[in-house]
C-alpha cells in the first residue's frame, strides 16, 4: 500500500498491511525544535537548518530524510509552501541552536524576552527569558462580547495563535495556494492534512481570556451563542474558500478544540451539547460536502463522556488520544468506540515514559500498546501530542524503531 492508501484504510477501518504512522503532520504530532536537532545529530543525518514553523510551540519542520527513516505516512499542507530561502530569517533557540523562522514572523527582543507582535502592531506573545515557548498576552474581547461583530475575523487575525505558518493562508493569494497544493500531491504518496482549525471553545478562548468565556457560558449564553454563530460563519466561509482551491489536493481535514484535561472534560456534557455539538456537525458536514476529504479533532484531555457525540455529528478521526486521562484507556477506547472512530494517537505517552524511561521502557511500552490499538484498524500511530525538547533521541527512536517491529510481525504473520 501506498502512504496515503494505508492511512484511508485506516480511517475507513479497513485493512492495512501494516501500521499507519504519523509524525509532524500536524502542529499536535511534531517535535519541538531543539529536541529536532538533537534527533538529526542522533540519527547521524546531514546538518541543515532547524526550520521552525510554528513559533509559538517552538516546532520544526520534519524533513524528509527523517519521514523516510521512520516510515512516516503523513505530511502536512503546509510542508508545500515557504520552500525558498526569502521566506525564511534567521533566530536562535533558547538553548543557543541557530534556526529559522517564518520571514514574516515580527520577534522583538526586549532584555532577556522575545515578543510575538500581531499584524496590527501590538504585542500578541511573549517567550519570557528561560520559557520555551510563547505564551498568548492579548485578548481582544477581554472586556466582554461585543455587539456588533463586523471585525470578528480581525480579532482573531490579532491573537498569537493565528501568526501565519506555511502555507500563510493571510498573505498567499488563493490561485497560489491551489497551486502549491497541487505541487505537493504530484511530490509525495503521502496522506496530506490540511490544518484548518475551525475551533469554536479554544478560538472563543484566544478572543476572550479563558477564565472570562468560562464564566460567560454560564451567565451570558445569549452573548456565547452570539459569538459562536458569528466564529461559524467565518469558520464556513473559510473552509469554502480553501477547499473550493484545493479541496481535491488534500484528504483529511483537522480541526481543533480542547475540551478535555487530566480528569475529564472542561464541562459537562449538557453543556457541550447546548454550545458546540450542532455548530461542530454543520462545520464539519460542510467539509465533505466541500471534497473527498476525512474529517480529524484535535482535542486533548479525558474526553471520553462525548466521543459518541463525535462519531454522531460525523467525525472520522480524533487526536492525540491522551490515554493517561480519566477514561482514556486504551482497551475501553477501543471497545466502546473502535468501530464508530479511527483513534490517531496514544501509542506512546509522553508524559511519562517517552519523557522520563529509558529506550528500553520505551521499546516495551509501545509493543504491548500496539496490539490494542490496532485491534480491527480503525488506528494510526502518533505519540501523545508533541515531542517536548527535554526528550532523550534515543528515546524518539525507539519508539519509531517498535512500530516498525510490530509492523514487520504484522508482515509475518
Amino acid at each position: 500500500m501506498t502512504s496515503r492508501e494505508r492511512v484511508l484504510a485506516a480511517l475507513d477501518h479497513g485493512t492495512v498491511d501494516r501500521v499507519p504512522v504519523d509524525f509532524g503532520g500536524h502542529r499536535s504530532s511534531g517535535i519541538m525544535a531543539i529536541g529536532y536537532a538533537r534527533l538529526r545529530k542522533a540519527l547521524g543525518l546531514p546538518e541543515k537548518p532547524i526550520r521552525v514553523y510554528d513559533v509559538v510551540q517552538q516546532l520544526a519542520v520534519v524533513d524528509t530524510d527523517v519521514l523516510d527513516r521512520f516510515g512516516i505516512d503523513t505530511v502536512e499542507l503546509g510542508r508545500g509552501f515557504s520552500l525558498g530561502d526569502a521566506d525564511w530569517k534567521e533566530w536562535v533557540l533558547p538553548d543557543g541552536t541557530p534556526c529559522l523562522v517564518p520571514a514574516w514572523a515580527d520577534l522583538r527582543q526586549d532584555g532577556g524576552d522575545w515578543w510575538l507582535y500581531n499584524a496590527e502592531g501590538r504585542k500578541a506573545g511573549v517567550q519570557k527569558k528561560g520559557s520555551l515557548y510563547f505564551e498568548q498576552v492579548y485578548w481582544p474581547y477581554s472586556e466582554g462580547i461585543p455587539e456588533n461583530l463586523s471585525a470578528l475575523d480581525q480579532a482573531i487575525a490579532s491573537v498569537q495563535w493565528s501568526t501565519a505558518t506555511p502555507p500563510n493562508l493571510g498573505r498567499v493569494g488563493i490561485a497560489e495556494l491551489a497551486a502549491g497544493a497541487r505541487a505537493l500531491r504530484a511530490s509525495t504518496d503521502r496522506a496530506i492534512i490540511f490544518l484548518f482549525g475551525g475551533s469554536f471553545y479554544e478560538l472563543s478562548q484566544y478572543l476572550c481570556g479563558t477564565e472570562n468565556f468560562m464564566v460567560l457560558m454560564g451567565t451570558e449564553p445569549e452573548a456565547v451563542n452570539r459569538l459562536l454563530d458569528a466564529l461559524l460563519e467565518s469558520h464556513l466561509a473559510s473552509l469554502r474558500t480553501y477547499l473550493g482551491a484545493f479541496g481535491k489536493q488534500v484528504d483529511i481535514v483537522l480541526f481543533g478544540d480542547d475540551f478535555g484535561m487530566q480528569t475529564g472534560l472542561q464541562m459537562s456534557p449538557v453543556m457541550y451539547r447546548q454550545y458546540f455539538k450542532e455548530r461542530e456537525r454543520r462545520l464539519w458536514g460542510e467539509a465533505k460536502k466541500l471534497a473527498p476529504v476525512r474529517t480529524q479533532l484535535h482535542c486533548c484531555g479525558g474526553v471520553r463522556a462525548i466521543l459518541g457525540d463525535f462519531i454522531d455529528v460525523g467525525l472520522d478521526s480524533i487526536n492525540p488520544v491522551q490515554t493517561n486521562c480519566a477514561g482514556m484507556e486504551v482497551a475501553g477506547l477501543k471497545r466502546d468506540f473502535g468501530t464508530g472512530i479511527t483513534l490517531w494517537g496514544g501509542g506512546c505517552d509522553t508524559q511519562s515514559v517517552l519523557s522520563r524511561g529509558t529506550a528500553a521502557e520505551v521499546r516495551r511500552h509501545v509493543l504491548e500498546r500496539l496490539p490494542l490499538l490496532m485491534a480491527g484498524s480503525g488506528y494510526v500511530f502518533q505519540q501523545i501530542h508533541n515531542i517536548m525538547a527535554n526528550v532523550a533521541p534515543e528515546n524518539i527512536i525507539a519508539m519509531f524503531d517498535a512500530v516498525a517491529e510490530h509492523s514487520n510481525r504484522m508482515v509475518k504473520s
